[in-house]
């Protein structure tokens, strides 16, 4: 079970769920949000990662349109808040929180050597930027909406980035999905995986898309890819 801490920037502060591992000694991980919040599925993932070891912060990113959102996907009123939220989120003042959240886990008492970022929907976009605008030292972005409009910063990219994307996306169009690929398929610090037949949040337990098969495939993979990456 995970704690709220508080985060300072010079904008003001805003909570983040805090869960720590039984023997914090190894890196850090910031769980980036999807549209609903800091809500049940945002706090298992964190607790799952400070099981593994992680000292792992989910930072409350809509905190300067509403602080402490927690919804679901499961009503139409709860999607109706959930897309009005994201239409008014300023993604890069939300990078620059999850740039503060990186500072405040480097400072911990933990001291964790590296920081990663697993991000998912709109956290995927913003494990992107976060990979591009920050010093986190690895990053992976599940079904990232609206990364195509952002492949420019990609010269930026110097520590490693996982993309995961689901080739059937209704809010990825194909047109996008391929502008990411050609754009960035051979890129040294990137790593894609394509998940055919895989809608969005295909990784959300509960949601409508989930496949237990690819969010077990795609949870080895990032995995992996932290072992590896902060090493």
């Amino acid at each position: 079970m995970g704690e709220t801490v508080t985060i300072q920037t010079p904008d003001g502060s805003f909570g983040a769920y805090l869960a720590k591992p039984d023997r914090p000694t190894g890196p850090a991980m910031v769980v980036i949000q999807e549209i609903f919040g800091v809500n049940a599925v945002m706090r298992s993932i964190t607790d799952d990662l400070a099981a593994e070891g992680y000292l792992a912060i989910c930072p409350d990113l809509f905190w300067r349109l509403e602080p402490d959102v927690d919804i679901t996907d499961q009503s139409e009123a709860e999607w109706k808040k959930a897309f009005e939220l994201f239409n008014a989120f300023d993604v890069d003042l939300g990078v620059n929180d999850i740039a503060a959240t990186i500072d405040f886990a480097r400072a911990h008492p933990a001291a964790p050597a590296k920081v990663g970022a697993v991000g998912f929907c709109l956290g995927g976009l913003l494990a992107f930027l976060t990979a591009t605008r920050t010093d986190i030292d690895a990053a992976v972005g599940y079904y990232g909406v609206g990364i195509e409009r952002h492949l420019a910063e990609a010269d930026k990219l110097a520590e490693p980035l996982l993309l995961h994307i689901a080739e059937e996306d209704g809010f990825v169009p194909k047109e996008a999905q391929a502008l990411i690929l050609a754009s960035l398929k051979n890129h040294p610090q990137v790593e894609i995986h394509s998940y055919p037949g895989r809608d969005h949040a295909f990784a959300r337990l509960g949601g409508q898309n989930f496949d237990a098969g690819d969010a077990a495939l795609a949870r080895t993979r990032t995995r992996a890819f932290f072992t590896k990456a902060l090493a």
